[in-house]
């Protein structure tokens, strides 16, 4: 029994082992696309209706009572100066509208477009977005939006106090745009394809190449630089470049990685790649803690007796400093040993990110330093 129980654990283990090298192959699809094929941004300024009494102060946005006046004159009412003064309306607020044409998008396809509010509107929950052209940076108009908004915020409150939750002045229409003009792109002709790594490295660009060449035949493929590499179209795949560019995309490459440690100090996020060296450092913690505190004496007179009662704030503020800890880590260390060393002495996100910023500063630290 415990040697069929040793033989599954050794099974198993195995396979954990396998996933985990198959793990590291990345298709090419992933990190390399052709050139000229990518989406296009497009922009259309718009207006949202039937909010309840969450929209735009006509009074202090101008240019939402600007576009209600172009709404109603458009449909034919003719309304008198006068008219346009007593405009109170606060179901309505003027947005931008953003949405991204994909590559080969056609007439009649359907994307996704997000709602942003441009006015003083505290809420887009329940409003709809009335027609609006996209259009990109040419002045064309590539597609027309329109539906019921998604707000993923609410925000509820009076005069005293407010309750929100995330941000309810963006939304978001699933299939909310019909393209109605594609961009002009096609494939090339000649059998010739130049595909861009999206992150720059030459050990990646020469292991992609090594990696086409070994499944069509040498002489396919060829690096340019350290982010260009140029397919050319084997003979067996003439006239039909499409299943070329799928069957290369579908090929597995273990892309090179970077030593990079990224550190964002308003959050105090810290992201450190597997292949960060440090040489031998020593590093000290200490914390110097700022404890202030503040309560109200209150001073009142005898019964009977004349004054009157006198509150006072009295402040303490005690300073403590922590014991600082060494720790020696050695050359070369990995992720893994930094941690736990870290860790050890007691370091917090934002202790962290000065101890790594005065490693780089001693210059022992191997990999580069990224700081949001």
């Amino acid at each position: 029994m415990r040697l069929r129980l040793r033989s599954t654990s050794l099974i198993m283990f195995a396979s954990l082992l396998l996933l985990c090298s198959q793990a590291q192959a990345t298709r090419i699809k992933d990190i390399a696309d052709i050139e000229g094929v990518r989406e296009n941004q497009l922009m259309g300024y718009g207006l949202v209706i039937g909010l309840n009494g969450t929209g735009d102060d006509i009074k202090k946005s101008v240019f939402t009572k600007q576009a209600l006046i172009n709404m109603v004159k458009r449909f034919g009412m003719a309304l008198t100066p006068a008219v346009f003064t007593q405009l109170k309306t606060k179901n309505a607020a003027t947005v931008m509208v953003t949405s991204q044409l994909p590559a080969f998008a056609r007439p009649g396809s359907a994307i996704d477009i997000q709602v942003s509010s441009i006015g003083d509107a505290t809420s887009l929950s329940g409003g709809t977005l009335l027609m609006t052209p996209l259009k990109g940076p040419d002045g064309s108009t590539y597609a027309v939006a329109q539906g019921p908004l998604a707000v993923g915020g609410i925000a509820f409150g009076g005069k005293a106090a407010k309750v929100q939750k995330n941000f309810p002045t963006s939304g978001r229409v699933t299939g909310g745009a019909i393209v109605e003009r594609a961009v002009d792109y096609a494939l090339p002709t000649g059998g010739e394809l130049l595909f861009q790594l999206r992150q720059t490295d030459f050990t990646t660009s020469s292991r992609m190449t090594e990696a086409i060449n070994s499944h069509f035949g040498g002489g396919t493929a060829k690096a340019m630089d350290s982010r260009s590499v140029k397919v050319q179209k084997p003979a067996n795949y003439q006239g039909d470049l499409v299943a070329f560019i799928s069957d290369l995309e579908s090929i597995e490459i273990d892309p090179d990685r970077s030593a990079r440690i990224v550190v964002n100090e308003r959050t105090g996020t810290i992201v450190m790649g597997q292949d960060v060296r440090i040489s031998t450092v020593a590093v000290s913690h200490g914390n110097l803690n700022l404890v202030i505190t503040e309560s109200t004496e209150i001073s009142q007179p005898n019964p009977l007796a004349a004054g009157t009662t006198v509150a006072t704030t009295k402040t303490t503020i005690d300073a403590i400093e922590d014991k600082g800890n060494l720790v020696v880590m050695p050359m070369g260390v990995n992720i893994g040993e930094i941690a736990r060393a870290l860790n050890a002495i007691g370091a917090t996100p934002r202790d962290l990110i000065a101890i790594f910023q005065a490693i780089k500063a001693a210059g022992a630290l191997q990999g580069e330093l990224v700081i949001l």
